[in-house]
């Protein structure tokens, strides 16, 4: 087992420690490694090509020159029933989760996605603790949701290297 591999699941128990509306767990994990990763860096720059966004090409050598991927995100995630109306309709009871899908299933409770994006970075956190590069990308949770490669209606990845300077930070820009 690699240390980038043991860092990955240090970071699954900080997405799953990490603090939730209402004490409610909805998280789901899952690390990818080494041949694990070439079908994912392959969908990702299929993706960017079939929708003409390059961003999702420069990800995908992003994550071809990673060692481990972390996946975050949330299944069936129930509403908060809090009525504040961030989802965008009035009350809990106006909102019909999971009702379309594309990338992502949605809508989803806004308090669910602030409990995703705190478990995100709570990971990413850890990964810097120990020296990891990290970057959280978009491009990598479609990707695997297309492919199904966790169980998720809405997911993130993070993908980790050790190297002498970061590549997900030097990296053109894409527009």
């Amino acid at each position: 087992m690699s240390t980038l591999t043991v860092v990955a699941q240090l970071m699954e128990i900080a997405a799953r420690t990490a603090p939730k509306a209402r004490g409610q767990d909805f998280i789901v994990t899952s690390i990818l490694e080494g041949e694990a990763l070439k079908p994912l860096v392959d969908k990702m720059a299929e993706i960017g090509e079939r929708t003409a966004r390059p961003f999702f090409v420069r990800d995908s050598r992003n994550v071809a020159a990673s060692e481990v991927v972390v996946l975050i995100g949330i299944r069936d995630a129930q509403k908060a029933s809090l009525n504040c109306g961030a989802c965008g309709v009035p009350t809990c009871a106006d909102l019909s989760v999971n009702s379309h899908s594309g990338e992502f299933a949605g809508p989803q409770c806004a308090f669910r996605v602030l409990d995703l994006g705190i478990a995100i970075g709570s990971a990413a956190k850890t990964a810097s603790l120990f020296n990891a590069d990290n970057r959280i990308m978009y491009t990598i949770g479609a990707a695997a949701r297309e492919l199904r490669l966790i169980d998720a209606d809405f997911v993130m990845g993070i993908p980790l290297s050790a190297t002498g300077k970061s590549i997900y930070y030097d990296r053109p820009a894409v527009t």
